[in-house]
């Protein structure tokens, strides 16, 4: 599980249950996309909601979801806004 720890005491990580993150402190857990299957079966992940863009589309779901959490591992946890 990657933390990203800002300056201002800040913490981002792509959430899971690896660690019980109530002890860090107060949570705000937000959508960090969206993925989602088109008209014709494929997928696609929107991460539009942390300023991201459309991956895909993706014939498996869980190719849609390897690539978002690529991306956001990528971009969104080094990210330093």
């Amino acid at each position: 599980m990657q933390i990203l720890i800002q300056t201002d005491g800040a913490v981002r990580c792509l959430y899971d249950e690896t660690l019980d993150l109530h002890d860090i402190g107060q949570l705000q857990i937000e959508r960090g996309s969206h993925v989602e299957p088109d008209q014709q079966g494929n997928w696609t992940a929107d991460l539009s909601p942390v300023g991201g863009p459309l991956l895909g589309p993706y014939r498996n779901r869980s190719d849609a979801l390897h690539a978002e959490r690529e991306w956001l591992e990528t971009n969104w946890l080094t990210d330093s806004r």
